[in-house]
């Protein structure tokens, strides 16, 4: 579960089950909605393209959150915080969404002000480091745990508890060299960073992802072999596209089945399995084919299984495959990848698996449930608001 600032209130923990909670949700009203990536994708794609009015340095992050390069745009306002503030407010009045802007003179830095601009309801969405003296910004930092640094994850914070240092002030105050030999390159990067020496570049064009995981939970349980291959083979789909749009290739395949831990009255079965590729390729039929051929293989019946998932393995830049003896010909790759545009122009023309791989099935019992996801206001005609009027 995602949580809004009054559940927080309420002591539930990041990521708790709603099953779990579903008492504490009747006795507060609690509102829960359904996970709609349809429209998260659209609106934050929407955020993304106003930012880019404001700088044409912006890396996207993540879906909610992104860096700006401000060199030689600061001058153009009054402040940064004007700036920041102007950005707010256009994102707020062309989307309905409420964002907060952190400026300093590194990305670590930057995203800590950010933190500091949620937190701290006297700045008003805007916290802007590098307009503060120097002993403000120590004093602010010191405020700060040390497990908010951008690196600094559940284990790293315990050891450097163990040393003394709860907050980013103490991390920053430390000496980088000693930090390295302790916690390695990364760590003596941040501590630079805290300083104010950015080391971190903005990635305006982000690299091919390394790991492609394409899985979801099953709205029911599933245990005929029958959903499995349509189920499989959905999310192999996804995959590829997601290949193709990044203008990669896989070497191989791995599949994986997972059961339900949560219900310990059922016997558990995590299987996996990697499937090798006479040769690289993203071609959804060939992907699928091998997929489904590593399922038969882990398929146990008896086994009520939660989810299943395709993850592609062995990734390489689609431009620079090296035939083999045994390659089936430039005129055969060339047809594939013609194919597969297609297929993919298609889609994004006509809507998602307006052509599909008949073995993804249709009905798709197994889907994961939504019933109480909001509308797809954006991108849905038959779902937009209605007013009635009288």
């Amino acid at each position: 579960m995602a949580r809004s600032n009054e559940i927080k209130a309420l002591g539930v923990k990041m990521g708790a089950l709603w099953f779990q909670m579903r008492d504490l949700a009747r006795r507060h009203d609690i509102i829960a909605l359904s996970s709609n990536y349809t429209l998260y994708g659209d609106m934050s794609q929407r955020v993304m393209t106003i930012l880019r009015d404001f700088s044409p340095d912006v890396e996207v992050y993540s879906i909610d959150e992104s860096f700006l390069g401000l060199n030689g745009l600061a001058s153009l306002w009054k402040s940064s915080t004007d700036l920041g503030q102007a950005i707010r407010q256009r994102v707020r009045q062309w989307t309905g969404l409420p964002v907060c802007v952190g400026i300093a003179s590194s990305k670590t830095l930057a995203k800590l002000a950010n933190h500091l601009a949620k937190q701290r309801p006297e700045y008003q969405g805007v916290c802007d480091l590098s307009a503060m003296l120097e002993h403000e910004v120590s004093q602010l930092l010191s405020t700060i745990e040390v497990g908010e640094v951008w690196v600094v994850g559940r284990n790293i914070d315990a050891r450097l508890r163990d040393l003394g240092i709860t907050t980013v002030e103490a991390l920053r105050q430390a000496s980088p060299k000693w930090l390295r030999a302790h916690f390695g390159v990364v760590m003596e990067r941040t501590v630079n960073e805290l300083r104010g020496m950015s080391c971190l570049a903005l990635e305006e064009v982000l690299p091919p992802k390394q790991q492609i995981v394409s899985s979801r939970s099953f709205g029911q349980l599933v245990l005929t072999l029958d959903e499995l291959n349509e189920a499989v083979s959905a999310y192999t789909t996804r995959a590829a596209e997601k290949l193709r749009h990044q203008q990669s290739a896989c070497g191989a395949v791995h599949v994986f089945l997972q059961t339900n831990r949560f219900r310990e009255q059922d016997a558990q079965y995590q299987p996996g399995i990697i499937v090798p590729l006479p040769d690289p390729t993203g071609d959804t039929r060939l992907l699928v084919a091998a997929a489904l051929c590593g399922l038969r293989h882990i398929y146990r019946p008896g086994y009520r299984y939660k989810k299943a998932g395709v993850m592609p393995m062995e990734l390489l830049p689609a431009g620079q495959l090296q035939p083999t003896l045994f390659d089936p010909g430039a005129e055969q790759a060339a047809r594939s990848g013609k194919l597969m545009h297609a297929l993919d122009v298609l889609n994004r023309t006509f809507g998602r698996d307006t052509v599909m791989i008949a073995s993804a099935g249709i009905q798709r019992q197994w889907e994961m449930k939504s019933k109480m996801r909001s509308p797809r206001y954006t991108t849905r005609w038959q779902e937009l608001p209605r007013a009635l009027a009288r």
